[in-house]
Parts: C-alpha cells; sequence; structure tokens
C-alpha cells in the first residue's frame, strides 16, 4: 500500500441531495497527508464543480446516473478501477460499484443513507437470508448514517457486527448578524414581526410536506403573524402549492422551490420541522437548523427521534398528524422560556454530537479498520 490511502468515492447522484452532501463533507475533510481520494461520479453531475471547488480529483463514468445497479456500469467501473487502483472504495447508492469492486479485488465499503419500512417477505426466509447474504459478500464493511439505518439492514439479514454506525455530520452554518437576518427575510418578503416555520428537503410524497401544509392552515387558524416555508423542490411542488392555494393560504405559505440559500433560510427559521414518513435517518436540513440554535419539531419516523431529544432541543410528533404537529409549534411559538431553553439545547447537541470533523474523522478510522482487517485475513 502507497504511504497514502487510495480511497475512490461512487456517487451515483445527478444532483445534490443528503447523500450528496456527504460526499462533498467526506471528500473535502478527509486528512489529505493519509488519504488519497478520489469522486467517480456520473457525466454532468452537480457534486462535480463543487467536488472540484474543494480540490478533490473526480472522474466520470458512464451508465451510473441516478441507478444503484446496471451490467454496463458494472464494466464502467471496473475499468475506472482498474485505471486508478484505488485501495478501497466506498460506495453511495451503487450496488454496481460493490460489484465492481469485488472482481477487482478492492476491498469496498457502502453506506446506508436511508431509513425505509421493509416489506414482509425481506424479513423472513429465505428472502432476508439472501439479501443479508448479498449484501455482506459484496461489503467488507457497510456504514449506517443512523440507528434507524442499521435496523434496517437487520431487519434484512445483515449480520449487527458488519455494521458500524456513523451519525452524519454537517459543517452548521455562521449565526447572522441582525442586519444579515433583516436582509434574508427580506429576500423572501417576510412580514415584519412574523415568526417563520420552515420545512426543508425533495418535495416529495414521503417527506410530508402535505402534513406540514394542514399544520400551517391550523396554527393561522390561532395565530397570524406566522409565515410558513417550504423549501426545495420534487415531483410534488406543484401539487402542494395548489393545496396551498385551495386552503387560501397561497399567501402564508411560501414556496422557494430549489434554493442553495439554506444557511439564510436556517438564519430567519424560528422553528424547522420534519413531516417524514420514509427514507428518514440523520436529516441533515435539521442539523443544520439545529447549528443556529432552530428548535425541532419532527415525526416519530426513523432517525429523526435520536437527532430530536423530545422536550429538549424539540418536540417528537406522530407520523400524518398534523393536528399533533400544529399543536407542537404553536406550544414552542407561545411559551418563550421553553423556546430559549430549546434553542440552547438544539446547538449544544449540534456541537457536541453532529459535526462534520466527527463524521469524518469516524470514518476515515473505519476504512483502516477495514483494511487492517482484510489484511489479516490474507495471511
Amino acid at each position: 500500500m502507497n504511504d497514502r490511502i487510495k480511497v475512490s468515492m461512487v456517487s451515483t447522484d445527478t444532483n445534490i441531495g443528503g447523500a450528496g452532501k456527504c460526499v462533498l463533507m467526506l471528500a473535502g475533510g478527509l486528512d489529505t497527508e493519509k488519504f488519497d481520494v478520489t469522486v467517480i461520479l456520473p457525466p454532468k453531475s452537480d457534486l462535480m464543480p463543487e467536488l472540484e471547488r474543494l480540490g478533490v480529483k473526480t472522474v466520470e463514468a458512464d451508465g451510473i446516473a441516478d441507478k444503484s445497479y446496471d451490467p454496463a456500469a458494472v464494466r464502467s467501473l471496473r475499468a475506472v478501477f482498474a485505471e486508478t487502483s484505488p485501495d478501497i472504495v466506498h460506495a453511495h447508492a451503487s450496488f454496481s460499484a460493490r460489484i465492481a469492486a469485488k472482481r477487482e479485488g478492492i476491498p469496498v465499503v457502502f453506506t446506508r443513507h436511508s431509513a425505509f419500512p421493509p416489506s414482509k417477505i425481506m424479513t423472513i426466509p429465505p428472502i432476508k437470508n439472501i439479501l443479508g447474504a448479498l449484501n455482506e459478500h459484496y461489503a467488507d464493511g457497510i456504514i449506517a448514517v443512523a440507528e434507524a439505518a442499521k435496523q434496517n439492514l437487520v431487519d434484512t439479514g445483515v449480520h449487527p457486527d458488519k455494521i458500524r454506525v456513523i451519525l452524519n455530520g454537517t459543517a452548521g452554518y455562521r449565526k447572522y448578524s441582525g442586519g444579515e437576518r433583516l436582509s434574508a427575510r427580506e429576500r423572501y418578503g417576510i412580514p415584519e414581526g412574523n415568526r417563520v416555520v420552515s420545512i426543508v428537503g425533495r418535495v416529495e410524497d414521503y417527506k410530508g410536506q402535505e402534513y406540514f401544509i394542514d399544520a400551517a392552515d391550523i396554527v393561522l387558524g390561532s395565530l397570524e403573524n406566522v409565515t410558513f416555508m417550504v423549501v426545495g423542490t420534487g415531483s410534488f411542488l406543484e401539487k402542494y402549492k395548489e393545496k396551498a392555494r385551495a386552503l387560501g393560504r397561497g399567501c402564508d405559505i411560501i414556496f422557494t422551490g430549489f434554493t442553495d440559500d439554506i444557511e439564510g433560510i436556517a438564519n430567519i427559521t424560528d422553528i424547522i420541522v420534519n413531516e417524514s414518513v420514509g427514507t428518514e435517518t440523520t436529516s441533515l436540513a435539521l442539523l443544520e437548523a439545529m447549528s443556529v440554535g432552530v428548535p425541532v419539531v419532527a415525526s416519530d419516523y426513523g432517525g429523526n427521534t435520536k437527532v430530536v431529544r423530545d422536550g429538549v432541543n424539540g418536540i417528537i410528533v406522530a407520523q400524518r398528524d398534523p393536528e399533533a404537529t400544529a399543536k407542537a409549534i404553536l406550544r414552542l411559538l407561545s411559551d418563550g422560556e421553553l423556546y430559549a431553553g430549546m434553542s440552547l439545547a438544539a446547538e449544544r447537541i449540534f456541537r457536541g454530537e453532529y459535526t462534520s470533523e466527527r463524521m469524518v474523522r469516524e470514518t476515515g478510522e473505519y476504512y483502516l479498520e477495514v483494511l487492517r482487517g482484510k489484511e489479516g485475513r490474507a495471511k
């Protein structure tokens, strides 16, 4: 092995979501004295210019865009691995990369970024055994970004000892000055004196924005000086805009569409909401808001119950229950002492547990552990 460990990360993403942000933080944050990182991407991925800005080497591979498995992608990735000779491959949502690495004799780690309710057939033999055997054969190590993601894997046949939980982390945001916050509020047309409640993420049915809109309608029936923000884009955006208009809340609920101004939005948000009913592990949107002291209202799905200590840095509510969400929002907006305590706790918990530095350090240590294990078994 060279003095520096050659790491090839493989991302299939053409846009930048939560997994893509993790790739950016890892690739840009690993110690360059120990690791030589290359990121393999589909052509025209939005990650490409961001990685180049960080000084990270990139390689394009055909056939991998936005899909986990494709025989052509396996061939393409094998060719890239043969040319670049990595010491370890780290696959993000790419089963093709795991197969290619295995066939080239390269140790491979993959990260499970999501959590989903597996169908019953996936959790009972023989399907459970087959899935578990496949996942274990095509991975020398498995990273789960939350306990919920680990449980998903265990439920579908992976032995717990094969999985390392490394919680998502993020760099966090700078707190704005009063003038900067005022300017950001003006950008989005927030009326003077209004509190802001936001939901940030892909606008899809599993992210629960429809329940957020219903909760907004309930809150606005009691309080007038609140603005709600739906931040992000997705296939349900127009449907949810129409829902807000049908409720007569078109002026009270702002739909930003795609924006890269998440730091600005976090700094003008008083309460961050997560209404996920699928896939959520460790929400980066929640962590980013917590980094500037924003309390959370979140559904009890997946990793939300780990990120949010109910009654400490936020309030956990039942999934698909807009009345419970509205009640939690009203409670925080009406109790200044409770709000202040949760705001301080949100920032404290972020700084103590969810920084990108911690995530990057633990991932690098895991690479070394996997490589030592491979070397030990080879002797």
